[in-house]
């Protein structure tokens, strides 16, 4: 008897939280009780290479176009979902996944068109609200067969925003392999250091983390990319503070092991993938109280939650875990207990699987 069979569709141009999540699950076929396979279109040939380089199955469109006229085209028109439909009945697939924004639309008309069933995972709630995507999203959502929160605050979201779509959820956090993201010794005996570590985009504030880091008199290294990183860096010399920027990283643990905690400083993350690797790594995590992070960040306990979104109560924060000492070692093996019992890959992957089986048997 032959595994079923599910095709990740992905339209985008970053590698986040959405595309890490994908390749835990695809990787792992014998938890996830399917066979998976990847549609992508996407103008970021770094992004095909990291699905390619995990050993995933890909079906590359070849170099896109990501702006609103190509959006439009792009769900609007035949061309793209002509392919798509067809690429799921000639690889036999029995269930349509859908991550990002961009997948959508394109994702549900393909499936409806093919006949198949679909699931669609809610990494963030931003395109219920934006004008300019909403109605595409509600559109495709009533004719989704299922829906997957990253977290209980998504779920939350969505059943103020559009209850069909809650009715029809379930919360699966997104986990991480708690092996890979194994502690480590700060790799110096140097000054207090704070890593924060994301997507240099404008909601995850990392220049909140610059100011704090400013004020509190401590190293601050950024470890990520993205659109902001030039205004970011100018914040940072015009802040005068030690912040050391360095890129996007295949393998961040060195440098997450080099800090003494991690910053979140983002406006209501919905859950916050790189938080949890941090505390897989025993590295408490200081983060704003809002969106899913109070899930899985614990004030004083696996790390400290700062009520308001300001640089002054960040750098407090900062400075009050710096005197600290002691505790940051008790308040990061908390965190890795938490990873282990509430955010683990082999849960995640047996609950997708569940859903797997539910809509490749209807």
């Amino acid at each position: 008897m032959r595994r079923r069979r599910v095709m990740h569709v992905v339209v985008a141009g970053d590698i986040g939280g959405a595309e890490r999540l994908l390749v835990d699950l695809a990787t792992r076929p014998a938890q996830t009780d399917a066979d998976h396979e990847v549609a992508l279109m996407t103008p970021n040939r770094a992004l095909a290479a990291y699905f390619v380089g995990a050993g995933l199955r890909v079906h590359d469109r070849g170099r896109v176009r990501e702006n609103p006229i190509s959006y439009l085209y792009r769900n609007v028109g035949s061309v793209d979902v002509d392919w798509l439909s067809q690429l799921l009945v000639d690889q036999q697939i029995d269930v349509a996944h859908t991550h990002t924004f961009g997948s959508h639309v394109l994702g549900t008309r393909a499936a409806l068109r093919a006949g198949l069933a679909q699931v669609r995972t809610e990494h963030h709630v931003m395109h219920y609200f934006d004008p300019s995507c909403s109605l595409f999203t509600r559109w495709a959502a009533a004719r989704t067969g299922r829906f997957v929160a990253i977290s209980e605050y998504v779920r939350a979201i969505l059943a103020r925003t559009a209850p069909a779509v809650a009715s029809r959820c379930s919360v699966i956090r997104n986990a991480v392999d708690a092996e890979y993201w194994s502690p480590r010794q700060k790799t110096s005996a140097g000054p207090f250091r704070v890593g924060i570590v994301c997507r240099l985009t404008a909601w995850k504030r990392v220049h909140l983390a610059i100011g704090a880091a400013s004020i509190a008199g401590v190293e601050l290294l950024v470890i990520g990319d993205g659109e902001e990183r030039l205004r970011l860096e100018a914040v940072a010399r015009k802040r005068g503070g030690a912040v050391r920027f360095v890129g996007r990283q295949l393998d961040p643990r060195p440098f997450i092991a080099s800090c003494d905690v991690i910053v979140s400083a983002a406006k209501d993350e919905p859950l916050g993938l790189s938080v949890l690797e941090s505390l897989a790594m025993e590295r408490p995590v200081i983060a704003f109280r809002g969106g899913g992070i109070p899930e899985i960040v614990q004030d004083g306990v696996t790390g400290v939650l700062v009520d308001d979104a300001t640089e002054a109560a960040l750098a407090a924060a900062i400075a009050l875990s710096r005197r600290q000492g002691a505790d940051l070692a008790r308040m990061g093996a908390a965190g890795r207990r938490f990873v282990l019992q509430q955010c683990n890959v082999a849960n995640m992957c047996s609950a997708y699987a569940a859903i797997y089986r539910e809509l490749s048997q209807t």
